[in-house]
């Protein structure tokens, strides 16, 4: 009986992870622990763990202070950020590598159910080697296990991946079915086949951040949403996030009473707006004078430049925000635009979060490579998206919406409930240069002075075709007003529309074109 060990020292053992040289080796890396990792990003004495003494299927299960694998690999429990209940489930590198064998992956399988029964975000932290190769099948079953309940619970609780260090394999695929993806720029790296593998297969040689890092997801592939310099700022990041959103789809937003004036004057737009349509400027700057207090969350920053999305409060509430970007591109809307601003509105929908979508833009992106990659098929994604959504749709034209893109951007043909334009603002199938050198062009090519004729045109094509007036007389917008009026005139159009209820016909799902 002298060599029984206590309960204290078993669970102490399990806290301890891999050890104090594995723990070592992890800040060496400039990595925190799994344990560290959850501390921080729950409020002080409110986690809960469960499973502590979860051990691998295929360890010796007495419980003697051999150096069992406690919690093999993954720490699970609750608790609250900013006093509001969330799940966290965090692989722990210095137990097996983190790596998932089936009593991790069914860990978190249940850490999931929990979450979705009781109607709070889950957040993942991620470190790991990907699948336990001895454990075989067993490994690659308890990965689906999680994957069937990302898809469950998606739409219903909010998911969010924090990527803090290798993510390899299968196991990847979990963060992509999850809500939101968060990368740290040093030791993150996410991908299917290791460079070793890509090595062997395609004679390929390719570093780990070449292949699957930070930047490359969050700037090019677009798999991750917020790119973070360390595990503290993207923390930070998360929880910012998590302020914007409701804890499941039958909860609203948070409220949080306002400190700005909901009947502020936004004169300083028609300062950042050009006028002239071939001027560029930062729409983030107009998104900053409408919101309170100038604040904006931007979402997937480094993908897809030419369009904005992201949340921002409006007189207290949470608002998504989708913008042309006419700094980059000219605003065109293009193939990852297209995937990029769809996706966002799918979510704001899911958890009833009215969407404010500025435009500025001169139709999608013509070429060869736009067409071969399917810029139909990206493009219609966007209208599905907003026509499929039931969340209160704000609109206001800027400066140009033109052909296809007036269609897609929120417009009224695509249920949008409230839509403005800007006294200045063009509307029409494409914009006035461009008409008037279709439909004048014999008179251009006989004109003596082709240049004054053109001018003459295009002001003929502004008052006659292009002006919102014209709309609006139409019933396509229901006002149109000077900048200065542009805060008020969305919150109280938000307003009027904060109980809005709009069924959707009766039917499984649609057939998103993906």
């Amino acid at each position: 009986m002298t060599n029984k060990i206590t309960i204290d020292q078993l669970t102490e053992q399990a806290r301890q992870g891999g050890g104090e040289k594995r723990i070592e080796a992890q800040h060496a890396k400039g990595k925190k622990t799994a344990r560290e990792r959850v501390n921080l990003l729950l409020d002080p004495g409110t986690f809960v763990e469960t499973d502590l003494f979860v051990l691998p299927r295929n360890a010796n299960a007495q419980l003697n202070g051999s150096g069992a694998h406690f919690t093999d690999g993954v720490v699970t429990g609750w608790g609250k950020i900013d006093g509001r209940q969330v799940y966290v489930y965090a692989q722990d590198f210095t137990v097996l590598g983190g790596s998932l064998g089936e009593a991790h992956g069914m860990k978190i399988a249940r850490l999931m159910d929990l979450a979705h029964q009781s109607g709070a975000p889950v957040i993942g932290l991620y470190d790991s080697g990907g699948a336990r190769i001895q454990e075989g099948v067993e490994s690659l079953a308890a990965c689906g296990e999680i994957f069937t309940r990302n898809v469950l619970s998606s739409g219903i609780i909010p998911q969010l991946a924090l990527i803090m260090g290798p993510c390899a394999g299968a196991a990847v695929y979990s963060p992509a079915l999850m809500d939101f993806v968060f990368m740290e720029e040093q030791n993150a790296y996410m991908f299917l086949t290791g460079p070793e593998v890509v090595k062997a297969v395609t004679r390929e040689e390719v570093d780990f951040n070449t292949l699957g890092g930070a930047s490359l997801h969050a700037g090019e592939s677009g798999v991750a949403q917020f790119l973070a310099a360390n595990e503290t700022e993207m923390i930070a990041q998360a929880k910012g996030l998590l302020s914007y959103l409701p804890s499941n789809n039958l909860t609203p937003p948070p409220y949080s009473p306002p400190t700005d004036d909901p009947r502020r004057p936004t004169p300083d737009l028609a300062r950042i707006v050009p006028v002239e349509e071939n001027q560029p400027y930062d729409v983030v700057n107009v998104i900053a004078e409408i919101a309170d207090d100038g604040v904006f969350l931007e979402v997937h920053r480094e993908f897809a430049k030419n369009i904005v999305v992201g949340f921002a409060r409006m007189d207290g509430h949470p608002v998504g925000i989708v913008a042309n970007q006419p700094l980059v591109l000219a605003g065109v809307l293009d193939i990852d635009a297209s995937d990029k601003a769809a996706r966002f509105i799918r979510f704001c929908d899911s958890f009833h979060i009215p969407l404010v979508t500025l435009v500025d833009t001169p139709g999608f992106l013509p070429g060869t490579a736009q067409e071969a990659g399917g810029v139909i098929r990206h493009g219609a994604k966007m209208i599905f998206a907003y026509a499929e959504a039931t969340i209160p749709k704000v609109s206001l034209i800027l400066r140009k919406a033109f052909g296809g893109a007036y269609i897609v951007m929120s417009s009224k043909h695509l249920r949008g409930d409230i839509n403005f334009a800007w006294e200045h603002a063009n509307i029409a199938v494409m914009g006035p240069e461009g008409a008037v050198n279709i439909l004048n062009r014999r008179e251009l090519a006989e004109a003596n002075d082709p240049d004054q004729v053109r001018a003459q045109k295009v002001q003929e094509y502004r008052d006659t075709f292009a002006n919102p007036f014209i709309a609006a007389s139409r019933g396509y917008l229901n006002d149109v007003f000077a900048p200065v009026e542009t805060r008020l005139k969305i919150i109280q159009a938000l307003e009027s529309l904060q109980d809005k209820r709009q069924p959707s016909p009766a039917k499984k799902h649609g057939n998103i074109p993906l």
